[in-house]
């Protein structure tokens, strides 16, 4: 595995971090999830809908192993500190400043062991008026603007996946990989900073270029795209729905004589063009839809893909886990949890002629506690009595 011998040791909560500390597990690092006795992560408890356990969680967290510690009993930080003492990654992403207070900050755990790359994965970074600020994943996206540009002209929305926490923890992920490798050629880690808002941020790329450079922000439009036409998702008879993309002119020609049946809209100046088709967008998807209701899902998908047009079906998340482009690929794996084996996707990077990513079991709270303490050096009779204390369990 490319990432076989290194140790990250997370004190993590939530996603942005688990996420990150997920990927450099699926790579083959051996990820100690350091967690509270009374509860764990927080994400534990969103809800049941894995068989028992929650869906944040077990998508967040396989191939870890769990050591439930106290880090406000100084005890349990000696622990965290001999267990730094032979990592090479540590990632928290604690309320701000909660890390500094624990001595878990990067700049202090590098000043400390200066071969660990040591990440902190904030809402808003260690600066300015928002530093101190609760981040969570909707509260972030309206920050970054992505609700503006999301929904219709008459309501935003959200996006209905945590698109904060997973920017950030992609890259927090690829930070550690360039520490890595950086330290390769210095033998020193150093420290790694995310915060979501910059990662949001980096990722509001078209609509922030086109405000600043344009002076006007893109519309929210639904699934239609705001300067492209026709670009929405169109009924289809049976009920399902059909989203196409013309992206020239050229397809639209294509479009218009094979799909529509109205070649006459080929050069008609009010459709011809792009801008034209924008301009006159409520004209374009009408001739559209027109068409497109007297097909089922099925036909219209032949139609366009034999028109060349680009076309996808708007389909619920129970399809996506039957698609047959993943079953074909071989895509579904199943990990161990508490509660027996879970389906779950292989990772998206594929690296032919390596093994497979090692996509291991979803912890249970404090599972390996004993064997890493057991591994430290500690006494069976050392291991009870901090059981026995509350600062490990």
């Amino acid at each position: 595995m490319p990432l076989e011998g290194v140790t990250v040791v997370a004190v993590e909560q939530a996603v942005s971090a688990p996420f990150a500390t997920r990927q450099l597990a699926d790579l083959g690092a051996r990820v100690i999830k350091i967690e509270r006795p009374d509860g764990g992560d927080f994400a534990r408890a969103y809800d049941t809908a894995a068989a028992g356990l929650a869906s944040h969680f077990v998508w967040a967290n396989r191939g870890k192993e769990s050591v439930a510690v106290d880090l406000k009993d100084p005890r349990g930080r000696e622990v965290v500190e001999r267990l730094l003492a032979g990592a090479d990654v540590f990632v928290q992403n604690l309320a701000q400043g909660a890390a500094a207070r624990l001595g878990l900050d990067a700049a202090s755990l590098c000043a400390r062991f200066p071969r660990l790359v040591a990440v902190d994965v904030s809402g808003y970074g260690a600066e300015g008026p928002y530093a101190h600020k609760r981040a969570y994943d909707m509260l972030v996206q309206c920050e970054a603007g992505l609700v503006s540009v999301t929904g219709t002209p008459e309501r935003p929305v959200k996006a209905g996946i945590p698109a904060a926490d997973i920017a950030a923890a992609m890259y927090a992920f690829s930070g550690v990989l360039a520490a890595l490798l950086r330290r390769g050629a210095t033998g020193r880690g150093g420290p790694v900073e995310v915060s979501m808002l910059d990662a949001l941020a980096e990722w509001m790329g078209h609509p922030l270029h086109h405000t600043l450079h344009g002076g006007v922000q893109p519309e929210r439009t639904g699934l239609a795209h705001a300067v492209i036409a026709p670009y929405d998702a169109f009924a289809t008879a049976g009920g399902g729905r059909v989203l196409l993309s013309v992206q020239n002119d050229r397809e639209w020609r294509r479009l218009a004589v094979r799909v529509l049946e109205r070649p006459e809209l080929a050069e008609d100046p009010a459709f011809a063009t792009n801008a034209a088709r924008t301009a006159n967008r409520v004209k374009t998807d009408e001739v559209t839809a027109a068409a497109l209701a007297g097909m089922t899902a099925e036909e219209a998908i032949e139609r366009l893909e034999e028109a060349g047009i680009a076309c996808a079906r708007l389909n619920s998340v129970a399809e996506v886990a039957a698609h047959p482009q993943l079953a074909a690929r071989d895509r579904w794996r199943e990990v161990g949890s508490p509660v027996g084996p879970l389906r779950a996707l292989l990772p998206p990077v594929v690296l032919p002629g390596g093994p497979e990513p090692r996509m291991g079991a979803v912890p249970a709270l404090g599972e390996h506690t004993g064997a890493v303490l057991g591994a430290l050096g500690m006494t069976d009779a050392q291991i009870a009595g901090l059981r026995r204390d509350g600062v490990v369990a």
